[in-house]
């Protein structure tokens, strides 16, 4: 009895301890009004070299986080695995996070179509477009939330798809218990090198796993350098050959992959954000406030200082502040 006592007693100081001891992270992004520094966002980032090494960690690279929506490349891998023919605008939509364009739910409506499903069948939460510009469109022109409009629909399409193949039950299959959300896991772990510490539940209500930033950044990695033919090739060939079914016209995943050849991109919510180069650089990082306003210029630096030389990188890391009509300040990288 004492011993376990003197054990347990151990154990809470020192998680006692550790959580005072925790380092705030990095200023990675301040806001600037007027020349005036009135916000910061602090974060994590880890830059890989093309061996693998990791050439930059700021913050804790280590430390588990929710990827978000960067873990769909691995969910539609999961996919493919399962048997599922996908290809094309098919497969990247199958990974994408869609800003609800016209021609995304016109795509995300033929698979339904094409695998037996209907819309009905979807466990997506009922939503509007992603995209603030489609969203204003949408609802101008009489449109409510449905649920095969919110951003994960091909996804789950894909993953409905994937159950009726294997005859694998359409009811759970959001269940992390469920063959295909293991198999989702298995390919995480895999691309990743790391174990699933946490598995929370997505925006979606799909399961998500925890990964630390390095191991989503060596995920990533692993699908650009994948043999060809395998399912992570397959995935990284299809988003980027069609970077518009992943994000959207005004995104700057479909700028990036469109515009640096070769380059695999996927942001997450709560500003999570992870990235390979075709030779096998890779960055990923989180803010910690989860303010997608500093993912753009944060975005572009880190790319800089992985050695991109590209016009778009102006583009993605423009953040301006509006004072009235005029530009009276930014949001800008700090590191």
């Amino acid at each position: 009895m004492s011993s376990t006592s003197s054990t347990s007693s151990s154990t809470t100081v020192s998680a006692g301890a550790h959580a005072l001891a925790r380092v705030e992270p990095p200023v990675l992004a301040e806001v600037v009004r007027s020349g005036f520094v009135e916000g910061r966002h602090r974060g994590s980032l880890v830059l890989l070299a093309a061996d693998g090494r990791v050439e930059l960690e700021l913050g804790d690279s280590e430390a588990p986080v929710f990827p978000r929506s960067s873990n769909k490349p691995m969910q539609a891998a999961a996919v493919l695995r399962a048997g599922l023919d996908l290809s094309g605008e098919r497969l990247a939509l199958a990974a994408a996070s869609h800003s609800g364009e016209p021609f995304h739910l016109e795509l995300v409506r033929t698979m339904l179509a094409e695998h037996g499903l209907t819309a009905d069948d979807l466990r997506t939460p009922p939503d509007l477009p992603l995209d603030r510009v489609e969203a204003e469109a949408y609802l101008a022109a009489g449109g409510v939330r449905e649920r095969i409009v919110m951003n994960c629909s091909g996804k789950h399409t894909a993953m409905l798809a994937a159950c009726d193949l294997n005859r694998w039950p359409r009811d759970g299959y959001l269940d992390p218990a469920h063959p295909l959300q293991k198999l989702v896991r298995m390919v995480v772990e895999e691309t990743a090198g790391e174990r699933v510490p946490v598995v929370g539940t997505d925006g979606c209500g799909a399961p998500l796993m925890a990964l630390s930033l390095a191991g989503l950044a060596r995920a990533f990695r692993h699908f650009v350098l994948a043999a060809p033919g395998t399912a992570e090739r397959r995935v990284a060939d299809a988003m980027r050959a069609h970077p518009e079914y992943v994000a959207g016209t005004r995104r700057s995943d479909t700028w990036l992959m469109r515009e640096v050849p070769g380059t695999l991109s996927k942001m997450g919510a709560e500003a999570v954000q992870a990235v390979a180069l075709a030779d096998g650089r890779a960055l990923a990082f989180k803010i910690e406030d989860g303010g997608t306003r500093a993912l753009g210029p944060v975005l572009a630096r880190a790319l800089q200082l992985l050695g991109v030389e590209a016009e778009v990188l102006a583009r993605i890391g423009r953040a301006p502040l509006m004072g009235g009509a005029d530009v009276v300040g930014a949001v800008r990288a700090a590191f």
